[in-house]
């Protein structure tokens, strides 16, 4: 029996909410353990539950403690939990920061069911998804940051961790990365990690940023299996 992916919705509109919690208890692959109103409250339930999500839905604009908040808490304290911002404001600055902050994956609340069911398994498989949108705000962001890393050593990364990176940026799962370059999948996660390690990076954005500045891939590559 596959096992389900859990997840937790975090939003003050509860008409809102449970829109989200019929839609996604439809799928067979979800379940909803959880409802919170504010960030308090999720915060407080995930330091006192024996059952942690594999992800949560976040509103960024929630009373008590904001959705901004609660992912800077729950990346650094939890940060095996994928989080999935949602607002209803698609601006460039909403993106970044939750990108920054540690947000796996962004969605507006005007998303097709889709697109939202789309983003939930790609996040839970691959552990990040940044559409065609979120890349863009990447990008620029990386064009206006005057402290953008570089690197001169060619030899600072292997050719497997340049090969994996690259993957990595096309959002190929680590199962899909291991099947392509013949290693195992903790092979791959252990390439993921020293990358992280090695470019100082927080999140899979600043893997992007990596590469980008690197020309290790291009804005078209990274964007390359985001329809697919």
């Amino acid at each position: 029996m596959e096992n389900k992916i859990k997840i937790i919705l975090a939003d003050d509109e509860e008409l809102f909410r449970k829109g989200i919690y019929f839609l996604l208890q439809r799928e067979p692959n979800f379940e909803i353990i959880f409802e919170a109103s504010n960030g308090s409250e999720l915060v407080e339930h995930l330091k006192t539950s024996t059952e942690l999500p594999d992800i949560i839905m976040m509103d960024l604009k929630m009373p008590l403690l904001n959705g901004v908040e609660a992912t800077k808490l729950i990346h650094k304290e939890f940060p095996g939990i994928r989080i999935i911002a949602l607002t209803s404001y698609n601006t460039k600055s909403f993106i970044a920061n939750m990108i920054n902050v540690g947000a796996a994956s962004y969605l507006v609340k005007n998303a097709s069911p889709v697109d939202m069911i789309k983003t939930v398994n790609e996040v839970a498989q691959k552990g990040f998804y940044y559409n065609e949108i979120v890349m863009e705000v990447i990008h620029q962001n990386m064009i206006s940051n005057a402290t953008s890393r570089t690197v001169l050593d060619e030899d600072f990364l292997t050719e497997r961790e340049k090969e994996v990176l690259e993957l990595i940026c096309k959002q190929y799962s680590s199962a899909e990365i291991g099947e392509m370059l013949s290693l195992s999948t903790r092979t791959v996660d252990g390439h993921r990690n020293n990358l992280l390690l090695k470019t100082n990076s927080k999140n899979m954005a600043g893997l992007v940023i990596f590469a980008i500045q690197n020309k290790i891939i291009n804005l078209e590559d990274s964007n390359t299996d985001i329809e697919s």
